[in-house]
């Protein structure tokens, strides 16, 4: 028989329960800790909980359990008594609740959700399904659905539900320090497109709760966190393939939805049989052996891998269900799938000890903001271009009404013959052509290539004391802008054609009369001795004949010198192949600089003490910020990738086959960043007398009185930047303070290594930029 205390005890634990029903709506939960002025690390603190775990309560996607739900509800009570909300019109539609079966708007610290195309085979469940049983309210009438006769609609009662983790964690944890920039500063956040299928984000980080007996946990963008079931590593595949929700819609209605990445820590390798750790001959082939059994545990359950077996970026895959993708792929760190060149700081790695709800929202915001990675930040570059730009849609035949495969015109669709000149040294083509070592000369070879440029500095410019470089924002990106390129095959002129600044290609053309001294520059005369060629990387005067792209060409003629090609293979079917790849990666740099207060309407002073600032805002999102530079970089430099030794000198290495090996593009984005950055030198030169010592890709190093890029930049008389010249900010194609050396320290590092060379590359204020944008 219980007793009185007993009853007692049963009775309060039933009101306690019925007064879980009275939390505020989650976006008020938000509002009053913001008016508090508590962060979420705080409010975990206090109810000995996880931040994740508080920013779920705050998105409505998981709710306080008893204990910690009486604790929070008398938090916000006090909260309300003290900061009452302002009084507006109650919103009485269905999606002012939010509960466990409704998608949540995105907690506070998660990244915006990039606008995207909705997916053709999206198909919404049923609405009585979404609506949660507290909710009292009539069901919200659903979308229209998007014909996808073969796509199964998401059901609910397969969705993973989040667990809010109320034990205190042991890990070492790096705290996400991400202050938020100034409301004003701040960029609305594209509305996103509603798909159901990815509700929990495009990736989740895989790791096991220590504290937890061993659960295995998915960190998902936004905070949130997922309970996994499998215990084998065919049950994970087939849990995120059925149950996860991850994976992102496609970027173009032509396109394909982005297959879900797993991104597994050590802990989980040991959890599902992997090795933390490759061999030395694993790490040779880049794979486990077939033998390993992971391997054959996943043959036993009919999956497979791609031809790169199982490696830092495994893929594994069953045959598609019509327009179904049974599709996983899973990134490794601990096996180098995130170079730390790439993805990385290289004095300081971070990524080994960071937490797995960072990595998430690092990874994450990438594939949010530029797309899911696919391996290193060059290939999801140069992905990110075909995902822009499928080269194939499907078209009804309308004398059958079945579809077909069509070609899209404004895309690389297929593989196409080369030119000799365009070709790297090993290529197929040149076999036997030339004697061995032997180096080709410019009238042999295509040379378009960033600058390397260097001269002593004169007596005078020895008087100042500094020399300050600054480097061009995302260069190469910007350089793609507006940038019209070839699609098809070549053409090959011959017989002295015209030039023809319409039609992208390679030109032979002796431009050794152009003479920089001549040319006229809003009414002013420049020292063509003090400024690079714009024609070659070595900032030489040409001396004969030499290949050169069309954007080369086109600024010789806007200097007012002749241009009377040899001959010249051109590309007659063009686009403005480049335009959306480069807004894509220009939004989400400026994005995220922003996320580190740095904004786009910051000029002078003000842009460069936020720069000097943004080290310190966020190490996640500084991190983002170098990754997405690197995708801009590298996915130019994927357009002629060269032999790495796969196979001997002469013959074909996969690159060969793709669609996307164009040496013409690259060559043509190069020309165009390498004439841009020397416009503004010459309209410098003009407005002030301003001459670089130095150039390296994209930095560039002027003789200064001041330490600081605003001691040298010409401005004019009412403080603004002089039109054309260099300019200070966030933006692709702007201007920032790179370094700041003295001319003391320049002269000891010509006479240490004998002679003047190019230190552009050494004179920087942060020893982890890299060379080049």
């Amino acid at each position: 028989m219980p007793s009185e205390n007993a009853l007692f005890d049963a009775v309060d634990a039933l009101l306690e329960q019925v007064a879980q029903d009275d939390l505020p709506a989650p976006v008020e939960r938000k509002r009053l800790r913001e008016a508090a002025g508590l962060s979420q690390d705080q409010v975990a603190k206090a109810l000995n909980t996880r931040r994740e775990a508080v920013g779920n309560w705050e998105a409505g996607k998981t709710e306080p359990r008893p204990p910690k739900r009486a604790a929070y509800a008398r938090l916000l009570e006090g909260l309300a008594a003290r900061f009452p909300a302002p009084h507006t019109e109650p919103d009485t539609g269905p999606a002012s609740e939010t509960g466990p079966g409704l998608r949540a708007e995105p907690a506070s610290n998660a990244p915006p959700t990039p606008e995207t195309e909705p997916a053709a085979d999206a198909e919404p469940a049923p609405a009585e399904a979404l609506v949660p049983k507290a909710f009292g309210g009539p069901a919200p009438v659903p979308a229209p659905a998007v014909e996808a006769p073969t796509a199964p609609a998401p059901a609910v009662r397969h969705a993973p539900t989040a667990r809010p983790i109320t034990r205190p964690t042991t890990r070492p944890t790096r705290p996400s320090q991400r202050p938020s920039p100034p409301k004003e500063t701040r960029r609305p956040a594209a509305p996103a497109a509603a798909d159901r299928r990815f509700e929990n984000g495009p990736l989740a980080v895989i790791d096991t709760d220590a504290d937890g007996g061993g659960q295995v946990l998915a960190y998902c963008v936004g905070g949130l966190v997922l309970d996994v079931p499998a215990k084998s590593l065919p049950a994970l595949i087939e849990w995120t393939l059925t149950e996860a929700r991850l994976g992102q819609a496609r970027l173009h209605r032509n396109g394909r939805d982005a297959d879900p990445v797993l991104v597994l820590t050590p802990a989980a390798l040991e959890r599902y049989g992997l090795p933390v750790a490759l061999s030395e001959e694993e790490r040779r082939a880049g794979r486990l052996p077939d033998s390993h059994k992971a391997v054959k545990q996943l043959a036993r359950a009919d999956w497979q891998l791609t031809r790169r077996g199982f490696g830092p970026w495994a893929r594994i895959y069953r045959p598609a269900e019509g327009s179904r993708r049974n599709c996983v792929q899973l990134c490794i760190p601990a096996w180098n799938a995130l170079d730390v060149r790439e993805w990385d700081r290289k004095d300081e790695p971070q990524l080994p000890g960071m937490h797995p709800a960072d990595l998430a929202r690092y990874l994450g915001a990438y594939a949010q903001r530029v797309m899911t990675p696919r391996g290193t930040t060059a290939v999801t570059g140069l992905e990110l271009m075909v995902a822009l730009r499928p080269p194939t849609r499907a078209e009804k035949d309308e004398a059958t009404g079945e579809y077909k495969q069509a070609f899209n015109d404004d895309a690389l669709t297929a593989v196409y013959d080369v030119v000799e000149c365009e070709v790297p040294d090993e290529h197929p083509l040149l076999k036997g052509k030339f004697p061995r070592h032997h180096l080709r000369t410019p009238a042999e070879m295509l040379m378009e290539e960033p600058y390397d440029w260097c001269r002593p500095l004169t007596d005078e410019e020895c008087m100042n004391q500094f020399l300050v470089a600054v480097d061009i924002n995302m260069s190469f990106a910007a350089a793609a802008n507006g940038l019209t390129v070839g699609l098809n095959g070549p053409t090959h002129l011959t017989g002295n054609p015209e030039f023809d600044a319409s039609l992208p290609g390679s030109w032979l053309v002796d431009l050794s009369h152009v003479d920089l001294s001549r040319v006229d520059v809003g009414g002013r005369t420049v020292d063509g001795d003090r400024l690079p060629s714009p024609f070659t990387p070595k900032g030489d005067r040409p001396t004969g004949p030499a290949w050169y792209a069309t954007p080369t060409l086109a600024y010789a003629l806007e200097l007012g010198f002749e241009v009377a090609p040899i001959e010249a293979y051109v590309r007659t079917r063009t686009a403005r192949y480049l335009d959306g790849w480069y807004k894509r990666l220009r939004d989400a740099y400026v994005e995220t600089m922003a996320d580190l207060g740095v904004t786009t309407d910051m000029g002078g002073a003000e842009f460069l003490q936020a720069m000097a600032r943004s080290k310190h805002v966020d190490p996640t999102m500084a991190l983002l910020a170098g990754a997405i530079k690197a995708t801009a970089k590298g996915g130019i430099g994927k357009l002629r990738q060269r032999n790495r030794g796969q196979v001997p000198y002469y013959e074909p290495w996969p690159a060969l086959a793709r669609e996307t090996w164009r040496p013409d593009i690259r060559a043509a984005v190069l020309a165009n960043q390498r004439i841009g950055l020397h416009r503004k030198l010459m309209k410098t030169a003009a407005a002030a007398g301003l001459y670089p010592v130095a150039i390296g890709t994209d930095a560039i190093v002027y003789p200064s009185p001041g330490p600081s890029p605003l001691d040298v930049l010409p401005f004019t008389p009412e403080g603004k930047p002089v039109p054309g010249t260099f300019r200070l900010g966030i933006s692709p194609g702007m201007v920032k303070h790179q370094g700041t050396k003295t001319v003391l320290w320049a002269e000891e590092q010509f006479e240490e290594h004998g002679g003047v060379f190019n230190v552009s590359n050494l004179i920087k204020n942060d020893p982890t930029a890299g060379e080049g944008e």
